[in-house]
């Protein structure tokens, strides 16, 4: 199913247009780290900043404690939702 476009919103950082995209999102572990790919994000067309939403920074917390969990030295994900 396909999700409505959303509109642009203005970019806090540097005035450009966001839009729907995707990001990396990488956490330092203390053991290692956790990177995820293609996370859903508002990403400025300017700039290139992004922003996560709420439901989706809840599921990559609940990814990297899977990590964390599982101790690897490198934990490389695929977002899908």
């Amino acid at each position: 199913m396909n999700k409505p476009e959303t509109p642009p919103e203005l970019c806090p950082l540097c005035g450009g247009r966001t839009g729907p995209g995707e990001t990396v999102f990488a956490v330092e572990l203390g053991f290692g780290v956790a990177v995820v790919r293609h996370v859903p994000a508002r990403v400025c067309d300017t700039c290139g900043e992004s922003w996560i939403e709420d439901d989706t920074a809840a599921k990559l917390e609940q990814m990297v404690e899977r990590a964390r969990r599982e101790h690897r030295q490198v934990e490389v994900l695929a977002y899908s939702e």
